[in-house]
């Protein structure tokens, strides 16, 4: 789908064929994370505006400087409630721009908002914002999260059997390469040379693929509780996927989920527009590549979360279905996922 060419596309006819409409149309939504908190749902999406000319492969058109907060009482909604801005761009001291796809987690009755944002510096880092609601208003730390970088968040719980199933530890996975910077991090620094390229500092494709990273988090969610792993993710006969393996190798849009007790770590393959996922023994993999979850959608871009309600499991995912195909202006769908007996995910085709 995203390879043809906008003009060619009849939107009235892809409408009628997808399998899920908008949440909200009132507004532009995209990279939505999905949680349970108190028995309903609600979903942490970006908030897409019209950038004007601003296009290049390092994302400069997805300018967003907000986040609005949905909430729905169950996934056959016809639509989400919109709770309006939960936490503005100027009101993060440390950010300039580029509030993107963030994630939320729910600790002792409180919230947390993390997202990435771009700062003065041009670098973008992680920070956390923190309600006494799911729907904000959140209030930002003064501060990024201490040696964060890169983009797409999201914070993983994991049961702790000692605990009974409950108050387990926190996992955060993020990164993101081209204009997520993750490749200019490679060595532990910072590379701010060639500034205007998106594939500066990326591996051979013959190389082993960058790797989201993850780390537990400190008690109060605030900060990293130990240096950042390498997210690997391995083919059929063990080995770590390559960089040049476009349709499989991680590129952005990291998520968990927990199924039978295995963890799948899912992911968007970006320039390949395919999400995918990897199952792995404990939140640290190494994963062990499994297959696709969805076909691609009409625009560039890939970003979805998987949330378990009701016994049933559900895929949040977006499209530019409602701009007729601006890359930058998205809607955000959901639609029912599903495991088989062996606990492979079955593939999605988001047009009938």
């Amino acid at each position: 789908m995203p390879e043809d060419p906008i003009n060619h596309i009849d939107f009235d006819d892809l409408n009628r064929r997808a399998i899920s409409q908008p949440l909200v149309t009132h507004i532009y939504t995209a990279d939505p994370s999905a949680h349970v908190f108190n028995g309903k749902i609600y979903i942490y999406p970006s908030h897409d505006i019209d950038a004007g000319d601003a296009f290049d492969d390092l994302g400069s058109h997805f300018a967003m400087e907000d986040y609005h907060i949905l909430s729905m009482n169950s996934p056959s909604d016809t639509e989400a409630t919109d709770h309006g801005t939960a936490l503005h761009v100027k009101d993060v001291p440390w950010a300039e721009k580029q509030m993107w796809a963030p994630d939320a987690a729910e600790k002792d009755g409180k919230y947390y908002l993390f997202f990435p944002a771009k700062g003065y510096d041009g670098i973008f880092r992680i920070g956390v914002a923190i309600s006494d609601s799911p729907t904000g208003p959140f209030v930002p730390q003064p501060e990024a999260m201490k040696n964060s970088f890169s983009i797409d968040p999201a914070v993983f719980k994991d049961a702790c059997p000692d605990k009974g199933g409950s108050d387990g530890s926190y996992y955060i996975y993020f990164g993101g390469i081209w204009g997520g910077q993750l490749q200019r991090w490679r060595t532990g620094t910072f590379k701010s040379e060639q500034p205007e390229s998106p594939l500066a500092f990326l591996p051979e494709a013959d190389k082993p693929a960058l790797c989201a990273k993850v780390a537990m988090l400190t008690d109060d969610l605030s900060e990293f509780a130990e240096e950042p792993k390498d997210v690997i993710i391995l083919d059929e006969n063990g080995k770590p996927l390559l960089q040049g393996d476009n349709d499989r190798r991680f590129f952005e849009a990291s998520w968990m989920h927990k199924y039978n007790g295995k963890y799948y770590f899912s992911y968007s393959t970006g320039d390949t527009h395919y999400l995918c996922y990897a199952v792995g023994d404990n939140p640290y993999g190494p994963f062990v590549y499994g297959g696709r979850i969805l076909e691609p959608v009409v625009g560039w871009t890939s970003h979805h979360s998987i949330c378990e309600f009701n016994g049933k499991w559900y895929l949040f995912y977006h499209d530019s279905s409602l701009s007729k195909g601006v890359t930058h202006l998205r809607c955000v769908k959901v639609t029912e996922l599903a495991h088989d007996a062996d606990g492979k995910i079955i593939v999605i085709n988001p047009y009938k």
